[in-house]
Protein backbone atom coordinates (compact mmCIF):
# COMPACT_ATOMS: atom_id res chain seq x y z
CA UNK A 1 0.00 0.00 0.00
CA UNK A 2 1.50 3.30 -1.13
CA UNK A 3 0.21 6.25 0.92
CA UNK A 4 1.04 9.87 0.10
CA UNK A 5 0.39 12.40 2.88
CA UNK A 6 0.24 16.09 1.97
CA UNK A 7 1.13 18.15 5.03
CA UNK A 8 3.27 17.37 8.07
CA UNK A 9 1.37 19.08 10.88
CA UNK A 10 -0.40 17.39 13.80
CA UNK A 11 -2.63 15.26 11.56
CA UNK A 12 -0.11 14.21 8.92
CA UNK A 13 2.78 13.49 11.26
CA UNK A 14 0.69 11.45 13.69
CA UNK A 15 -0.67 9.42 10.78
CA UNK A 16 2.88 8.74 9.59
CA UNK A 17 4.10 7.89 13.10
CA UNK A 18 1.37 5.28 13.52
CA UNK A 19 2.42 3.56 10.28
CA UNK A 20 6.14 3.34 11.07
CA UNK A 21 7.82 0.06 10.05
CA UNK A 22 4.63 -1.56 8.78
CA UNK A 23 5.84 -4.17 6.25
CA UNK A 24 2.93 -3.65 3.81
CA UNK A 25 2.77 0.15 3.86
CA UNK A 26 5.05 2.70 2.20
CA UNK A 27 4.50 6.32 3.28
CA UNK A 28 5.68 9.50 1.55
CA UNK A 29 5.05 12.71 3.46
CA UNK A 30 5.11 15.91 1.40
CA UNK A 31 5.48 19.36 2.93
CA UNK A 32 6.52 22.77 1.62
CA UNK A 33 8.77 23.16 4.68
CA UNK A 34 11.48 20.69 5.67
CA UNK A 35 10.43 20.83 9.32
CA UNK A 36 7.46 20.20 11.58
CA UNK A 37 6.56 22.98 14.02
CA UNK A 38 4.24 23.36 17.00
CA UNK A 39 1.62 26.03 16.17
CA UNK A 40 0.31 26.62 19.74
CA UNK A 41 3.67 28.14 20.69
CA UNK A 42 4.49 30.28 17.65
CA UNK A 43 3.36 33.38 19.54
CA UNK A 44 6.23 32.77 21.98
CA UNK A 45 8.66 32.76 19.06
CA UNK A 46 7.01 35.95 17.77
CA UNK A 47 7.51 37.65 21.14
CA UNK A 48 11.11 36.37 21.47
CA UNK A 49 10.50 34.09 24.45
CA UNK A 50 11.39 30.97 22.49
CA UNK A 51 13.83 30.21 19.69
CA UNK A 52 12.36 28.81 16.44
CA UNK A 53 14.33 25.59 16.98
CA UNK A 54 12.58 25.02 20.33
CA UNK A 55 9.26 24.30 18.61
CA UNK A 56 10.42 22.82 15.30
CA UNK A 57 12.23 19.71 14.09
CA UNK A 58 13.44 18.54 10.63
CA UNK A 59 11.32 15.84 9.00
CA UNK A 60 14.32 13.98 7.62
CA UNK A 61 15.92 13.73 11.05
CA UNK A 62 12.66 12.48 12.49
CA UNK A 63 12.25 9.91 9.67
CA UNK A 64 15.85 8.68 9.85
CA UNK A 65 15.98 4.91 10.40
CA UNK A 66 12.27 4.43 9.68
CA UNK A 67 12.45 2.23 6.60
CA UNK A 68 8.94 2.74 5.24
CA UNK A 69 8.79 6.52 5.72
CA UNK A 70 10.07 8.99 3.15
CA UNK A 71 10.01 12.77 3.06
CA UNK A 72 9.56 14.93 -0.03
CA UNK A 73 10.08 18.69 0.06
CA UNK A 74 7.59 20.27 -2.31
CA UNK A 75 4.32 22.13 -2.67
CA UNK A 76 1.15 20.55 -4.04
CA UNK A 77 -0.01 22.16 -7.27
CA UNK A 78 -2.81 19.83 -8.39
CA UNK A 79 -4.35 16.37 -8.07
CA UNK A 80 -5.21 13.96 -10.89
CA UNK A 81 -7.61 11.51 -9.20
CA UNK A 82 -8.23 9.51 -12.38
CA UNK A 83 -4.52 8.65 -12.55
CA UNK A 84 -3.88 8.42 -8.77
CA UNK A 85 -1.28 11.14 -9.16
CA UNK A 86 -0.31 14.45 -7.54
CA UNK A 87 1.59 17.23 -9.28
CA UNK A 88 4.15 18.93 -7.02
CA UNK A 89 6.23 22.05 -7.52
CA UNK A 90 9.20 19.79 -8.23
CA UNK A 91 7.77 16.66 -9.83
CA UNK A 92 5.03 14.05 -9.54
CA UNK A 93 4.04 11.23 -7.17
CA UNK A 94 1.65 8.33 -7.63
CA UNK A 95 -0.39 6.84 -4.80
CA UNK A 96 -2.76 4.08 -3.78
CA UNK A 97 -4.22 6.33 -1.11
CA UNK A 98 -3.86 10.11 -0.84
CA UNK A 99 -4.30 11.95 2.46
CA UNK A 100 -4.78 15.70 2.76
CA UNK A 101 -3.47 17.01 6.08
CA UNK A 102 -2.79 20.53 4.84
CA UNK A 103 -4.23 22.42 7.80
CA UNK A 104 -5.66 25.88 7.33
CA UNK A 105 -4.35 29.27 6.29
CA UNK A 106 -5.02 32.76 7.56
CA UNK A 107 -8.35 34.22 6.45
CA UNK A 108 -8.67 37.96 5.95
CA UNK A 109 -12.37 37.78 5.03
CA UNK A 110 -11.76 39.46 1.68
CA UNK A 111 -10.09 42.58 3.14
CA UNK A 112 -7.20 43.33 0.77
CA UNK A 113 -5.60 46.06 2.88
CA UNK A 114 -5.61 43.90 5.98
CA UNK A 115 -4.00 41.07 4.00
CA UNK A 116 -1.28 43.41 2.68
CA UNK A 117 -0.52 45.32 5.86
CA UNK A 118 -1.41 43.22 8.90
CA UNK A 119 0.94 40.75 10.59
CA UNK A 120 -0.41 37.16 10.42
CA UNK A 121 0.09 34.58 13.17
CA UNK A 122 -0.13 31.17 11.53
CA UNK A 123 3.30 29.87 10.53
CA UNK A 124 6.84 29.91 11.89
CA UNK A 125 7.76 32.38 9.13
CA UNK A 126 4.94 34.65 10.33
CA UNK A 127 6.32 34.49 13.87
CA UNK A 128 9.82 35.51 12.77
CA UNK A 129 8.46 38.35 10.63
CA UNK A 130 6.34 39.55 13.55
CA UNK A 131 9.29 39.46 15.94
CA UNK A 132 11.46 41.46 13.53
CA UNK A 133 8.68 43.96 12.79
CA UNK A 134 7.90 44.66 16.44
CA UNK A 135 11.56 44.97 17.41
CA UNK A 136 12.27 47.32 14.50
CA UNK A 137 9.29 49.46 15.46
CA UNK A 138 10.58 49.70 19.03
CA UNK A 139 13.94 50.89 17.72
CA UNK A 140 12.22 53.46 15.51
CA UNK A 141 10.12 54.66 18.45
CA UNK A 142 13.25 55.04 20.59
CA UNK A 143 14.63 57.73 18.26
CA UNK A 144 11.33 59.23 17.09
CA UNK A 145 10.81 62.80 18.35
CA UNK A 146 7.25 63.28 17.10
CA UNK A 147 4.82 62.07 19.80
CA UNK A 148 2.02 60.92 17.47
CA UNK A 149 4.34 58.84 15.29
CA UNK A 150 5.96 57.34 18.37
CA UNK A 151 2.56 56.39 19.80
CA UNK A 152 1.61 54.63 16.54
CA UNK A 153 4.84 52.66 16.65
CA UNK A 154 4.15 51.55 20.23
CA UNK A 155 0.43 50.80 19.91
CA UNK A 156 -0.42 47.15 19.25
CA UNK A 157 -3.80 45.94 18.03
CA UNK A 158 -4.44 42.19 18.18
CA UNK A 159 -7.48 41.14 16.13
CA UNK A 160 -9.08 37.89 17.23
CA UNK A 161 -10.24 36.87 20.70
CA UNK A 162 -9.39 33.18 20.44
CA UNK A 163 -6.53 31.46 22.30
CA UNK A 164 -3.83 32.96 20.04
CA UNK A 165 -5.14 36.50 20.43
CA UNK A 166 -5.53 36.15 24.19
CA UNK A 167 -2.10 34.59 24.65
CA UNK A 168 -0.18 37.09 22.54
CA UNK A 169 -1.99 40.05 24.18
CA UNK A 170 -1.10 38.80 27.64
CA UNK A 171 2.51 38.27 26.59
CA UNK A 172 2.75 41.83 25.25
CA UNK A 173 1.28 43.21 28.47
CA UNK A 174 3.85 41.42 30.59
CA UNK A 175 6.67 42.51 28.28
CA UNK A 176 5.52 46.10 28.62
CA UNK A 177 5.54 45.77 32.39
CA UNK A 178 8.83 43.89 32.87
CA UNK A 179 10.99 44.64 29.85
CA UNK A 180 10.04 47.70 27.83
CA UNK A 181 11.01 50.48 30.22
CA UNK A 182 14.11 48.61 31.41
CA UNK A 183 15.57 48.19 27.92
CA UNK A 184 14.07 51.27 26.25
CA UNK A 185 14.41 54.11 28.76
CA UNK A 186 13.84 56.56 25.88
CA UNK A 187 10.18 55.46 25.88
CA UNK A 188 9.50 56.11 29.56
CA UNK A 189 7.36 59.18 28.87
CA UNK A 190 5.27 57.67 26.07
CA UNK A 191 2.15 55.60 26.68
CA UNK A 192 1.95 52.26 24.87
CA UNK A 193 -1.50 50.75 24.37
CA UNK A 194 -2.36 47.12 23.73
CA UNK A 195 -5.80 46.44 22.26
CA UNK A 196 -7.45 43.05 21.88
CA UNK A 197 -10.41 43.35 19.52
CA UNK A 198 -13.01 40.81 18.44
CA UNK A 199 -16.22 40.94 16.43
CA UNK A 200 -18.06 38.68 18.90
CA UNK A 201 -19.42 39.41 22.34
CA UNK A 202 -16.92 37.28 24.30
CA UNK A 203 -13.29 36.18 24.33
CA UNK A 204 -12.53 32.47 23.90
CA UNK A 205 -15.99 31.89 22.42
CA UNK A 206 -15.90 28.04 22.46
CA UNK A 207 -14.94 27.92 26.14
CA UNK A 208 -17.11 28.23 29.25
CA UNK A 209 -18.57 31.52 30.48
CA UNK A 210 -16.36 31.22 33.56
CA UNK A 211 -13.24 31.04 31.37
CA UNK A 212 -14.43 33.96 29.28
CA UNK A 213 -15.02 36.13 32.34
CA UNK A 214 -11.77 35.12 34.06
CA UNK A 215 -9.81 35.87 30.87
CA UNK A 216 -11.42 39.28 30.42
CA UNK A 217 -10.73 40.19 34.05
CA UNK A 218 -7.11 39.00 33.92
CA UNK A 219 -6.30 40.83 30.68
CA UNK A 220 -7.93 44.02 31.94
CA UNK A 221 -5.82 43.87 35.11
CA UNK A 222 -2.73 43.50 32.93
CA UNK A 223 -3.66 46.72 31.16
CA UNK A 224 -4.96 45.26 27.89
CA UNK A 225 -7.86 47.23 26.41
CA UNK A 226 -10.43 44.62 25.30
CA UNK A 227 -12.92 45.77 22.67
CA UNK A 228 -15.71 43.27 21.96
CA UNK A 229 -18.34 43.58 19.23
CA UNK A 230 -15.67 45.44 17.28
CA UNK A 231 -15.36 44.03 13.80
CA UNK A 232 -12.36 45.18 11.75
CA UNK A 233 -13.36 46.41 8.28
CA UNK A 234 -10.11 47.93 6.95
CA UNK A 235 -6.51 48.78 7.73
CA UNK A 236 -5.03 51.58 5.67
CA UNK A 237 -2.59 54.46 6.32
CA UNK A 238 -1.70 53.01 9.74
CA UNK A 239 -5.35 53.15 10.83
CA UNK A 240 -7.56 50.24 11.86
CA UNK A 241 -11.20 50.86 10.93
CA UNK A 242 -14.11 49.19 12.71
CA UNK A 243 -17.66 48.49 11.64
CA UNK A 244 -19.01 50.73 14.42
CA UNK A 245 -17.08 53.74 13.06
CA UNK A 246 -14.24 53.71 15.59
CA UNK A 247 -10.59 53.84 14.54
CA UNK A 248 -7.21 53.11 16.13
CA UNK A 249 -3.90 54.49 14.88
CA UNK A 250 -1.16 51.86 14.88
CA UNK A 251 1.77 50.46 12.94
CA UNK A 252 1.13 47.02 14.44
CA UNK A 253 -2.05 45.13 13.54
CA UNK A 254 -1.60 41.47 14.45
CA UNK A 255 -4.14 39.26 12.69
CA UNK A 256 -5.34 36.23 14.62
CA UNK A 257 -8.99 36.56 13.64
CA UNK A 258 -9.71 33.56 11.46
CA UNK A 259 -8.58 30.70 9.26
CA UNK A 260 -9.87 28.91 6.20
CA UNK A 261 -8.90 25.72 4.41
CA UNK A 262 -7.32 25.62 0.96
CA UNK A 263 -8.85 24.57 -2.35
CA UNK A 264 -6.74 22.33 -4.59
CA UNK A 265 -6.88 22.07 -8.35
CA UNK A 266 -8.22 18.75 -9.55
CA UNK A 267 -10.44 18.01 -6.56
CA UNK A 268 -14.19 17.79 -7.37
CA UNK A 269 -16.28 20.78 -6.29
CA UNK A 270 -18.63 18.46 -4.38
CA UNK A 271 -15.70 17.39 -2.19
CA UNK A 272 -15.80 20.71 -0.34
CA UNK A 273 -18.03 21.75 2.52
CA UNK A 274 -18.36 24.75 4.82
CA UNK A 275 -15.30 26.99 5.12
CA UNK A 276 -13.71 25.36 2.06
CA UNK A 277 -12.97 22.31 4.22
CA UNK A 278 -13.03 18.92 2.52
CA UNK A 279 -16.23 17.10 3.46
CA UNK A 280 -15.59 13.52 4.57
CA UNK A 281 -17.51 10.47 5.74
CA UNK A 282 -17.10 8.88 9.17
CA UNK A 283 -13.86 7.22 8.04
CA UNK A 284 -12.25 10.47 6.77
CA UNK A 285 -12.75 9.59 3.09
CA UNK A 286 -13.43 12.72 1.01
CA UNK A 287 -16.84 12.95 -0.66
CA UNK A 288 -16.95 12.14 -4.39
CA UNK A 289 -13.61 10.28 -4.25
CA UNK A 290 -12.59 6.64 -3.92
CA UNK A 291 -9.17 6.69 -2.27
CA UNK A 292 -8.62 10.27 -1.07
CA UNK A 293 -8.84 11.22 2.60
CA UNK A 294 -8.70 14.45 4.62
CA UNK A 295 -7.86 14.91 8.29
CA UNK A 296 -7.25 17.83 10.64
CA UNK A 297 -8.14 21.46 9.99
CA UNK A 298 -8.62 20.93 6.26
CA UNK A 299 -11.45 18.42 6.83
CA UNK A 300 -15.03 18.67 8.03
CA UNK A 301 -16.54 15.43 9.30
CA UNK A 302 -20.22 15.69 10.26
CA UNK A 303 -20.93 11.99 10.94
CA UNK A 304 -19.80 12.28 14.59
CA UNK A 305 -23.09 12.51 16.52
CA UNK A 306 -21.52 14.75 19.17
CA UNK A 307 -20.29 17.23 16.53
CA UNK A 308 -22.94 17.35 13.76
CA UNK A 309 -21.56 20.65 12.45
CA UNK A 310 -18.00 19.39 12.28
CA UNK A 311 -15.17 19.37 14.80
CA UNK A 312 -13.29 22.41 16.12
CA UNK A 313 -10.06 23.16 14.27
CA UNK A 314 -7.76 22.29 17.17
CA UNK A 315 -4.71 20.08 17.62
CA UNK A 316 -6.43 17.22 19.45
CA UNK A 317 -8.89 16.64 16.60
CA UNK A 318 -6.03 16.48 14.09
CA UNK A 319 -3.98 14.11 16.24
CA UNK A 320 -6.88 11.74 16.90
CA UNK A 321 -7.99 11.72 13.25
CA UNK A 322 -4.45 10.89 12.13
CA UNK A 323 -4.25 7.97 14.58
CA UNK A 324 -7.73 6.69 13.68
CA UNK A 325 -7.01 6.76 9.93
CA UNK A 326 -3.74 4.86 10.47
CA UNK A 327 -5.62 2.14 12.35
CA UNK A 328 -8.13 1.91 9.51
CA UNK A 329 -5.39 1.56 6.89
CA UNK A 330 -3.93 -1.32 8.91
CA UNK A 331 -7.38 -2.86 9.38
CA UNK A 332 -8.12 -2.72 5.66
CA UNK A 333 -5.01 -4.79 4.93
CA UNK A 334 -6.31 -7.49 7.28
CA UNK A 335 -9.88 -7.27 5.95
CA UNK A 336 -11.09 -6.13 9.35
CA UNK A 337 -13.95 -3.63 9.82
CA UNK A 338 -13.05 0.05 9.82
CA UNK A 339 -13.64 2.24 12.86
CA UNK A 340 -15.59 5.48 12.40
CA UNK A 341 -13.98 8.57 13.91
CA UNK A 342 -15.42 9.74 17.23
CA UNK A 343 -13.70 12.71 18.85
CA UNK A 344 -12.65 12.40 22.49
CA UNK A 345 -12.79 15.98 23.74
CA UNK A 346 -10.06 16.35 26.35
CA UNK A 347 -10.84 19.99 27.11
CA UNK A 348 -9.77 23.50 26.19
CA UNK A 349 -7.23 25.88 27.66
CA UNK A 350 -5.55 29.24 27.18
CA UNK A 351 -2.68 30.97 28.94
CA UNK A 352 -3.04 34.65 29.80
CA UNK A 353 0.22 35.51 31.55
CA UNK A 354 2.55 34.45 34.31
CA UNK A 355 0.61 32.22 36.73
CA UNK A 356 -2.57 33.04 34.82
CA UNK A 357 -4.50 30.61 32.61
CA UNK A 358 -7.93 29.04 32.16
CA UNK A 359 -8.75 25.37 31.61
CA UNK A 360 -12.11 23.70 30.86
CA UNK A 361 -12.48 19.93 31.22
CA UNK A 362 -15.59 18.35 29.69
CA UNK A 363 -15.86 15.14 31.71
CA UNK A 364 -16.35 15.68 34.53
CA UNK A 365 -17.26 19.26 33.72
CA UNK A 366 -14.68 21.37 35.55
CA UNK A 367 -13.14 24.83 35.27
CA UNK A 368 -9.74 25.92 36.57
CA UNK A 369 -8.01 29.28 36.62
CA UNK A 370 -4.89 30.87 38.03
CA UNK A 371 -1.68 29.05 38.92
CA UNK A 372 -3.06 25.49 38.71
CA UNK A 373 -4.52 26.10 35.25
CA UNK A 374 -1.25 27.76 34.21
CA UNK A 375 0.70 24.70 35.37
CA UNK A 376 -1.65 22.35 33.43
CA UNK A 377 -1.19 24.48 30.30
CA UNK A 378 2.61 24.33 30.61
CA UNK A 379 2.64 20.57 31.21
CA UNK A 380 0.28 19.71 28.32
CA UNK A 381 2.14 21.89 25.83
CA UNK A 382 5.54 20.64 26.97
CA UNK A 383 4.71 16.95 26.56
CA UNK A 384 3.02 17.68 23.20
CA UNK A 385 6.27 18.83 21.60
CA UNK A 386 7.61 16.33 19.09
CA UNK A 387 11.02 15.43 20.61
CA UNK A 388 12.84 15.41 23.93
CA UNK A 389 15.19 18.02 22.53
CA UNK A 390 12.29 20.40 21.89
CA UNK A 391 10.92 19.75 25.37
CA UNK A 392 14.24 20.40 27.10
CA UNK A 393 14.94 23.60 25.14
CA UNK A 394 11.45 24.93 25.76
CA UNK A 395 11.50 24.03 29.44
CA UNK A 396 14.86 25.75 29.88
CA UNK A 397 13.66 28.92 28.17
CA UNK A 398 10.47 28.94 30.21
CA UNK A 399 12.38 28.61 33.48
CA UNK A 400 14.69 31.48 32.54
CA UNK A 401 11.70 33.63 31.58
CA UNK A 402 9.80 32.70 34.75
CA UNK A 403 12.53 33.57 37.23
CA UNK A 404 14.16 36.44 35.32
CA UNK A 405 10.88 37.76 33.86
CA UNK A 406 12.86 38.19 30.67
CA UNK A 407 14.63 36.48 27.79
CA UNK A 408 17.76 37.31 25.81
CA UNK A 409 16.37 36.32 22.39
CA UNK A 410 15.30 39.75 21.11
CA UNK A 411 17.52 39.87 18.04
CA UNK A 412 16.53 41.16 14.63
CA UNK A 413 17.82 38.50 12.23
CA UNK A 414 17.00 39.07 8.56
CA UNK A 415 18.30 36.97 5.67
CA UNK A 416 20.01 38.85 2.88
CA UNK A 417 17.59 38.62 -0.06
CA UNK A 418 20.54 38.53 -2.47
CA UNK A 419 21.64 35.26 -0.90
CA UNK A 420 18.25 33.54 -1.08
Amino acid sequence: MNIVIIGGGFAGLNLAKELVNHPQIQVTLVDKNNYNFFPPLIYQVATAFLEPSSISYPFRKFFAGKKNLQFRLGELLSVVPAENKVILSNGELTYDHLVFATGAETSYFGMENVMKNAIPMKTLNDAIVMRNTLLKNLEKAAICKEIRKRRKLLTIVVAGGGPTGVEVSGMFAEMRKNILLKEYPELATTASNIYLVDGGDALLAPMSEASQKDTLDALTKLGVVVKLNSKVTDYVDDTVYFENGETIKTKNLIWAAGVSAKIFEGMPAESYGRGRRMATDAFSKVNATENIYAIGDTAILTADANFPNGHPQVAQVAIQQGINLAKNFKASLQNKPLKPFVYNDKGSMAIIGKNKAVVDLPSPKMHFKGFFAWFIWLFVHLISLITYRNRLNTFYNWMVAYFARDQSLRMIIRPDKKQQ
